[in-house]
Order: C-alpha cells, then sequence, then structure tokens
C-alpha cells in the first residue's frame, strides 16, 4: 500500500479523496493556486504546496508542476480527481514514465476512449450498441450532408475530442446544417483544441443512463449497477439518482454485460463510466465512455456500500478485486443534487462571490460533499459547483422526499445557488413519476413561475418581519437561504408564531 499520494485537485472531489486516503492511513498531498491557499483541500491534507497562480493553465493544468512536488516529496502515486488532467492521456504516461503510480485506468484506454470516433469503432467492433452516425469525423461540408441524409434527420453534431455539452448542435432540417457544423467546428476548437466533428442519428426524448463499472489489474471487471442522469441543463448533469425509474432487472443485467465488454474492449483498468443513450422503447445505444471517478459516484457508493475511492487506491496499488458480479446489490434508492452558484432564476447564469453563511442539511440518510467553507469564495476561475447533496432512502418517493426536506433546510448566503431550482424538480409531478428524458428543464422548468413565487414569499416575510417589529413582541431573525439572498422563501423569525404555524408555508 502507498505511504503518501499527491492528490492533483482541488474543491470537494479532492477533499473526497483525502478522507479515503486518511481512512487507509495513506498521507495525502495537497497542491493549490495561490486563490485556494485557504481552501478546504488544503486545510485537510498532510501537506500542501503551491503550483500558480489562478488560472488553471498555470496552476491544476500545469502537469509538470504536479509532478514536480510529488517527487520532491516523497509521494508514490496521484490521484487526478476529476476534470483537470484526469482524462488527459499524455499526463498520465508522464506520471508513470516519472516512476510513479496513476491512480486511473492506463494512458491507452484514456487516449482511446477521448476520441469519440474511435471510441465508437471500439464498441462496434465488441459488439456494443452504438447510436447510428458517421464512422469517423467529418472534415467536409459535403461528406456531411451526405452522413445526415444517409442517417436521417433530425441530426447530432458533437465534438470528435471532446465532451460535456460543448461543441454540440442538433440539426433538424438540412438547410441548418451548414451554420451548425460553423458554429460547433469552432466551440470545439476553443475548448479541446480540434475543430473536428461528427455526426450521429439525434435521438427524441432519450433517458442517459450511465453504469459505473470498475477492472482490476488481473483481468476482473465488474459493474456496479446504473445511474439515471438525464435531469440537465446546457448538457450538463444537475441531479443522478440510482437505480433508474425504468431500468428492470433484465435491461440492468443487458447494460451492464455491454459496459464491462467495453471496458475489456479498450483494456480498462481502475473505475470508469460507460454512459448510454435509451430511448423510449429501452434501446440502449454506446454515448462515451468516462476514463475516470464521475462526479455523480456517491449516489452508487450509497446503493452498493462500495467506498469507490479506497477502491481505486487498492486497486492501483495491485490488489485484486475483493467482488465477484454475483456479490453487488443494490439497496434502496439514492438521488445526488449538485449545487451550483448560478441564478437558476436567471438562465443558470454564474454567480460569483464569498460564501458568508453555509449550513448544509444534516440527519439520517443525508450526505454532503463539499470543498467550501464560511469566507470561501467562488470565482470565474474554476467550475461554479459547491457542493454535492446526496439522499438515501428505501425507496425512490423516499428518496424524493427526503432531498426535498433536505433542500429547504440548506442555507447558503453571499450568492445565488441551484437549490431553488432543486426544490423544483423535487415536487415536480412528472420527475416523481419518474417520466423524465434529457429534455426536461427546457420542456417543464419555468423560471418565471419560480421568480413570482419567490416575490410572493419575501412579500410574506416583509409582512411577517413588520408585524413583529409593531407588536414588539418578537426579535425576528432573518436566516439566509437556499438562493444566497437573506430571508427569501425560507426565513425563519424564531419565538413567532409564524416560526409554529407558517414556516411550512413559507417553505412551500
Amino acid at each position: 500500500m502507498f505511504e503518501k499520494i499527491l492528490v492533483a485537485n482541488r474543491g470537494e472531489i479532492a477533499v473526497r479523496v483525502i478522507r479515503a486516503c486518511h481512512l487507509l492511513g495513506i498521507k495525502a498531498v495537497a497542491v493549490y493556486s495561490d486563490v485556494d491557499r485557504l481552501s478546504q483541500h488544503v486545510l485537510l491534507a498532510d501537506e500542501a504546496y503551491p503550483i500558480g497562480p489562478a488560472p488553471a493553465s498555470e496552476s491544476y493544468l500545469r502537469g509538470d508542476k504536479i509532478i514536480d512536488v510529488a517527487l520532491s516529496r516523497g509521494a508514490q502515486a496521484i490521484h487526478p480527481g476529476y476534470g483537470f488532467l484526469s482524462e488527459n492521456a499524455d499526463f498520465a504516461q508522464q506520471v508513470t514514465d516519472a516512476g510513479l503510480t496513476w491512480i486511473g485506468p492506463p494512458p491507452s484506454a484514456i487516449a482511446s476512449m477521448g476520441s469519440k470516433t474511435q471510441a465508437r469503432s471500439i464498441m462496434q467492433k465488441a459488439g456494443v450498441p452504438v447510436v447510428p452516425g458517421s464512422p469517423a469525423g467529418i472534415e467536409r461540408d459535403e461528406e456531411a450532408k451526405k452522413t445526415a441524409e444517409k442517417i436521417g434527420y433530425p441530426v447530432l453534431i458533437k465534438a470528435a475530442m471532446g465532451g460535456g455539452g460543448k461543441g454540440m448542435r442538433v440539426v433538424h432540417e438540412p438547410d441548418e446544417l451548414i451554420n451548425a457544423l460553423e458554429g460547433a467546428r469552432r466551440e470545439s476548437l476553443a475548448a479541446f483544441s480540434s475543430p473536428l466533428v461528427y455526426l450521429e442519428k439525434y435521438i427524441e426524448r432519450p433517458r442517459h443512463i450511465e453504469i459505473q463499472v470498475f477492472a482490476d489489474h488481473h483481468g476482473n471487471v465488474i459493474h456496479l449497477g446504473e445511474r439515471e442522469c438525464s435531469i440537465q441543463r446546457r448538457h450538463q448533469k444537475v441531479v443522478e439518482e440510482s437505480p433508474s425509474a425504468v431500468v428492470t432487472p433484465k435491461l440492468r443485467e443487458q447494460m451492464g454485460s455491454a459496459a464491462v465488454d467495453a471496458a475489456k474492449a479498450c483494456g480498462y483498468q481502475n473505475a470508469g463510466t460507460v454512459e448510454f443513450l435509451v430511448d423510449p422503447d429501452l434501446n440502449f445505444y454506446f454515448l462515451e465512455m468516462n476514463t475516470r471517478l464521475q462526479v455523480e459516484h456517491p449516489v452508487t457508493e450509497m446503493v452498493t456500500g462500495i467506498d469507490l475511492v479506497q477502491l481505486q487506491i487498492r486497486s492501483a496499488a495491485g490488489e485484486v478485486l475483493p467482488y465477484k458480479q454475483e456479490d453487488i446489490r443494490q439497496r434502496g434508492h439514492a438521488i445526488e443534487f449538485r449545487v451550483y452558484s448560478e441564478d437558476s432564476l436567471g438562465n443558470f447564469l454564474p454567480s460569483t462571490g464569498t460564501i458568508s453563511y453555509p449550513k448544509p442539511p444534516d440527519g439520517f440518510g443525508i450526505r454532503e460533499d463539499s470543498g467550501v467553507s464560511a469566507g470561501g469564495k467562488i470565482s470565474i476561475h474554476y467550475d461554479p459547483m459547491i457542493s454535492k447533496l446526496v439522499v438515501w432512502g428505501k425507496d425512490r418517493p423516499e428518496a424524493i422526499d427526503r432531498m426535498k426536506r433536505a433542500l429547504t433546510e440548506y442555507r447558503i448566503a453571499g450568492l445565488r445557488t441551484t437549490i431553488p431550482f432543486g426544490i423544483f424538480v423535487m415536487n415536480n409531478e412528472s420527475f416523481r413519476k419518474g417520466e423524465i428524458d434529457t429534455g426536461f428543464v427546457a420542456r417543464e422548468f419555468d423560471a418565471e413561475v419560480l421568480r413570482r413565487e419567490e416575490e410572493r414569499l419575501e412579500k410574506i416575510i416583509a409582512l411577517a418581519v413588520a408585524w413583529s417589529r409593531h407588536t414588539g413582541k418578537d426579535k425576528p431573525i432573518a436566516q439566509p437561504c437556499g438562493n444566497g439572498k437573506a430571508g427569501t422563501s425560507a426565513a425563519v423569525l424564531d419565538g413567532s408564531n409564524w416560526k409554529r404555524k407558517g414556516r411550512e408555508k413559507l417553505h412551500r
């Protein structure tokens, strides 16, 4: 087992890995940019070292600096977390060449799955269902026109070298194709340094369902069930849950088997995720493989009872996978909500600032993975995710109700967050019935309705405060709530009838 591991990341995932190291008796080394000097991951680590200014390109993306710190401080391995350098095959190879252990898949697997067109080709050879589309990247407009006509409109343009929704365009008619191609190429070039794109058949109202896989260094590969990730904004996940409301035992076995075949086909090791699109008839198609730990891994941990980060570390140290496929059981239901510093009432625009009052919910079945604390800053330099709120219930209805309660109790002041949106989702009838797909947010979410409700509640609270001051009987205390505006939709007037009789009405 390792004695010291360097964590090449920041925020909640760095905190998550550091805690896993400590549970295994391993010292954790943190690295940080200038603005992260007092961040949570720095304070929790056994050692911490600066690697550059705030921009990620000058700090967390400087693989040479990170490797130098690992070598000079006696670390034996590097855990990349997710994002930044986690899916950079060249960096993984550099770590290995430096005599360090890379806690992740082999560089060859990262490279082959990093190219969406190469990944499609490998999956087709392995017998994994793929969405009909172009066999390789498309450079010429005429080739794109012919491919689109062959697979049929609507089509989806995607960046060949990237993900996360960047460079993605849906084209419904032939006369929209060229403009969409130009826009996709520009965005792909800016995000992934490559303008190469490819075309896929656009599947109407699909569900986004992924399978967690794990492989050791001894040829053993298993899957740990599915996660439903269909609630997305701008093609990025916001709510994830396990198990899916529509996956039957038979479908789970089929998708799990396909995911294991996918991992074997690219010589995979360590934790990975095979993502599928599932159409309304429950046909599934390979979307991509994420060659790292996923943001949403906690929901799998909650229903299986398996610590995936510890398993990553043990596997990288050469241990044999301690589970066989028949050992994996899903118990109960887990839901994760990503709390972003975004204004969900204002088209999810970023909201930067200093967190002055963080008070996460607690209680049975609630877990919060966070990398911030009071005084922490949310800046323009990094991903705006503040925390991941995860709940567990004996079944899906209980998990939904527990998440609703937890979000209602969550207090964050200093900036706006997506918490009001999360409460909306938990209250939404379609979501509660499990009738969701990747178009849920665009179809169901009306920010104006939520804004009017917020304004109505503000007036109620203002009246409560005025009444309290007029009578002189109570001293009102407005507690900051989820959207960062003191008092809105979750104010509590301590000691007054408003607290005893009206609190639930105010939350609604």
